[in-house]
């Protein structure tokens, strides 16, 4: 399952203050650990991350689903807002929307 988290205004804003291998690497980090929790494995491939500033867009796939995909990002959303607050100042609300693209 193809899912891509398209970043918001704020959210744009928010990493355009890291670089892409900082990106990946909150991500990763963030995803390891959520996914002790979620019956899900999800990977970043780093290959269509190239450009995450510019485009706006994390590309990741999920395998193993078992439980709600949509569930486990909304949550990703809300822990990921932890590093990006150290770096931006305003109030983050949505950070990335979620599109499944199967």
């Amino acid at each position: 399952m193809r899912i891509n988290l398209n970043f918001t205004n704020k959210g744009r804003v928010a990493i355009g203050n890291y670089t892409n291998d900082e990106l990946l690497e909150i991500f990763t980090r963030y995803i390891k650990t959520l996914s002790k929790h979620y019956a899900i494995d999800v990977f970043i491939p780093a290959e269509d991350n190239t450009k995450i500033v510019e485009e706006g867009i994390l590309k990741v796939t999920a395998e193993n689903v078992q439980c709600d995909p949509i569930a486990f990002f909304k949550e990703l959303g809300r822990d990921v807002k932890v590093p990006f607050k150290k770096r931006h100042p305003e109030k983050l609300d949505a950070v990335f929307k979620i599109v499944l693209v199967e």
